[in-house]
């Protein structure tokens, strides 16, 4: 199949430069268990704790970061408690480590691209974390030496769609100002929405084994210029976002005195897994790409909101396993990191590619797709072209911690 006819109209937004980082303190989740219920002095809950263990072994996370230290927690009851005023504890911590971790992801996102941070022109960021003013875009302009006219757009407390959402966004300002550079940046910082156990909250235990802390960002443009070293590593071809019918309930969140309380529907994952197809095919079809394969012609990249939700999105689509692989690493060495999971996922999967010898970023493959889920239910929806790239022998870096 050509090209949409949005595609061919004029210079499409592209990746131009990708970078990831997590915070130094590392949670194993085999030991999590036992953790939790020290640090939050709930051991005498043990029945509790024995469906706590239960739920952290299906979640198939082996470890999570965090910026939360155990110096912190223990210095700060009000934290582990699972219903305590503290939000300017909490807050303190946040308006510290999510602007630090964002321009941690950001240096080596810019690093990637390839050219000097004077030449960014605008900066969107996101966050489900923190609040303030001026926000953390702003003091990403400082830790990064942005030039003082770098238009900025702080989006906060989106929830894990976030990253689609800045991305969608970023394709619109690349397209529609010559010789933009953005940066899009997400940072997440868990501990608004870390508290104790409680038997009557049992979604809050979920999250509490699912959730985790890092940075994600991105250097896009619509017009890359190989004369000046840039080179893409995705199209955004179209971005769509959808909201799934009465599911508003699905995913809640409200900032209260003891941070932000949040309530996760078991059935999330079925919602999002029946709307699925209708999805895929009106993406897929918009880009004129309706008769593509999606195992042998598509590549898939899925937010790592948790393993049931890739079990049945991956059943639901007919996908086999090394489809969304990507994302079952990443949710595997993360958990889930809410905004930044499919920024963390598209460098996971660059990576491999180049690792294999890939002709392309997305593993071989032209053509792909990227999911974001959030509260709303929302859905973002992104689909890339991964234009032929050439063979290098250096790797994109990993996640790094600071």
């Amino acid at each position: 199949m050509g090209r949409s006819q949005q595609y061919c109209k004029g210079a499409v937004a592209a990746i131009l430069g990708i970078g990831t980082a997590v915070p130094p303190n590392v949670l194993p989740q085999s030991s999590f268990p036992d953790y939790y219920f020290d640090i939050s002095n709930s051991n005498h809950n043990q029945d509790l704790k024995a469906k706590f263990a239960k739920i952290c072994e299906r979640t198939m996370i082996e470890k999570r970061h965090v910026y939360m230290s155990d110096e912190f927690l223990r210095s700060n009851p009000s934290v582990t408690a699972y219903s305590s005023p503290s939000v300017n504890v909490r807050q303190s911590l946040t308006d510290t480590t999510v602007p630090q971790l964002g321009a941690a992801a950001a240096r080596l996102a810019i690093a990637d691209w390839g050219r000097p941070a004077c030449e960014i022109t605008h900066l969107v960021m996101c966050t489900t974390v923190s609040g303030c003013m001026p926000g953390a875009d702003f003091e990403l302009v400082k830790l990064l030496g942005l030039p003082l006219t770098t238009k900025r757009c702080m989006m906060y407390h989106i929830g894990c769609h976030g990253g689609g959402t800045v991305l969608r966004i970023a394709k619109d300002l690349a397209e529609n100002n010559p010789r933009a550079r953005v940066l899009v940046v997400c940072s997440e910082v868990i501990s608004m929405v870390f508290r104790g156990p409680c038997e009557s909250h049992m979604e809050n235990l979920v999250g509490q084994a699912l959730f985790g802390d890092a940075g994600g960002a991105l250097v896009v443009g619509a017009d890359s210029v190989e004369a000046t070293g840039e080179r893409a590593l995705f199209e955004m071809v179209s971005a769509l976002q959808d909201i799934i019918p009465d599911t508003e309930e699905m995913v809640v969140s409200k900032l209260q005195e003891e941070g932000l309380v949040f309530s996760l529907h078991r059935d999330v994952p079925v919602h999002i897994s029946a709307n699925m197809e209708s999805l895929v095919k009106k993406a897929m079809a918009e880009a004129g790409l309706g008769g593509k394969d999606w195992n042998e012609e598509v590549f898939w990249l899925v937010h790592p909101g948790g393993r049931d939700i890739l079990d049945r999105v991956a059943c639901t689509l007919g996908l086999r396993d090394d489809k969304v692989a990507v994302s079952r690493e990443v949710m595997r060495l993360h958990g889930n990191t809410l905004s930044s999971c499919i920024v963390i996922a598209m460098d996971e999967m660059r990576r491999r590619s180049a690792e294999q010898g890939r002709s392309t970023a997305g593993e071989g493959l032209e053509w792909g797709l990227l999911f974001g889920f959030g509260p709303g239910l929302t859905v973002e929806t992104v689909v890339l072209r991964a234009p032929p790239c050439k063979p290098t022998k250096l790797l994109p870096m990993p996640a790094q911690p600071v």
